[in-house]
């Protein structure tokens, strides 16, 4: 029998499925050290973002000889290293359609709550204060969105501001796309013109930050940035400082460089409306991942 390993879980009807067609599934999390010896009983492993397959337990995978499918439900493959899987033989797959409506519902939630004062508001309120005056906040019908990385989850977003009326501009590493509505801009010149900046790229290399003090210092001060994508996306400690000295507005995150994110000086700015990493949480988009592995598994193991 084929032996499917949920690392990080995995939504219950994928289960299901997949046990009807006569997999065995083992729903437990390992931790780092205990991966690779754990994956020798196993045909394939499923992951999400908290558990990594990088370079040793892949060695240990193939000294097993049984491991040979990767399936990192969701969008980015940064917990894992894919090449030198590849390398070794084992196939490596992902489900990126399955979340991208999910993750950018979400990104524009967040614009909401920064433009409306959404979160800060509710906290003061249970806290018996009635700021009512000082969360006068602006409209998004009219605003300029510049979104980073044109992809599914970037074209998903901007439909639904063009929706609200907002005037989309973007920047892609792989230059303009003829089939969209929307002005493709350089990188410096999204940053200048955004009014909510919003971003949808991997990871960079080394896990450098897109958005440093210069990038920061590009923008409106009247500008919001929302990361939903990766938290090495930005350097923090400029963000904080730039929200600190009123050369931006606020920022929205989701996804940080260390998770449980412990950044004391995030967790306490008004200016910044946090979620812990939820884009991909929601009913329909846990039913797509886990129908796209099932798809995944019966295809590799057919």
């Amino acid at each position: 029998m084929v032996r499917i390993l949920a690392a990080d879980g995995l939504e219950q009807s994928a289960k299901d499925a997949l046990i009807a067609k006569g997999f065995e599934v083992v729903d437990k999390h390992f931790e780092a050290d205990e991966l690779g010896k754990a994956l020798a009983d196993f045909d394939a492993v499923l992951v999400r973002s908290a558990t990594k397959i990088r370079v040793p337990v892949i060695d240990e995978m193939v000294a097993a000889g049984r491991c040979r499918l990767v399936i990192r439900g969701g969008v980015g493959v940064d917990n894992i290293d894919v090449a030198y899987a590849k390398e070794k033989g084992i196939t490596v797959r992902n489900t990126p359609a399955a979340s991208s409506a999910s993750v950018a519902e979400l990104a524009l939630g967040h614009m909401f709550a920064l433009a409306r004062f959404i979160g800060i508001a509710n906290y003061t309120m249970r806290n018996g204060k009635w700021d009512k005056k000082q969360y006068q906040g602006i409209e998004l019908g009219g605003r300029t969105l510049g979104v980073i990385g044109m992809g599914r989850i970037g074209r998903e977003l901007a439909a639904r501001a063009t929706a609200l009326g907002m005037n989309v501009i973007y920047n892609d590493v792989f230059g303009a796309v003829e089939a969209l509505p929307y002005r493709f801009a350089t990188f410096e010149e999204v940053l200048k013109e955004a009014d909510f900046l919003s971003l949808h790229v991997p990871a960079q290399p080394e896990n450098k930050p897109l958005l440093a003090a210069e990038q920061l210092a590009m923008m409106k001060p009247t500008a919001y940035i929302i990361n939903t994508a990766r938290g090495s996306l930005i350097d923090n400690a400029a963000l904080c400082d730039a929200l600190d000295n009123g050369t931006l507005a606020g920022a929205a995150l989701d996804v940080y460089p260390e998770e449980p994110c412990k950044d004391e000086r995030l967790l306490a700015n008004p200016k910044v409306s946090l979620t812990p990493h939820i884009g991909a949480a929601t009913a329909e988009a846990q039913q797509r991942i886990g129908a796209e592995i099932v798809s995944i598994i019966s295809e590799f193991f057919a």
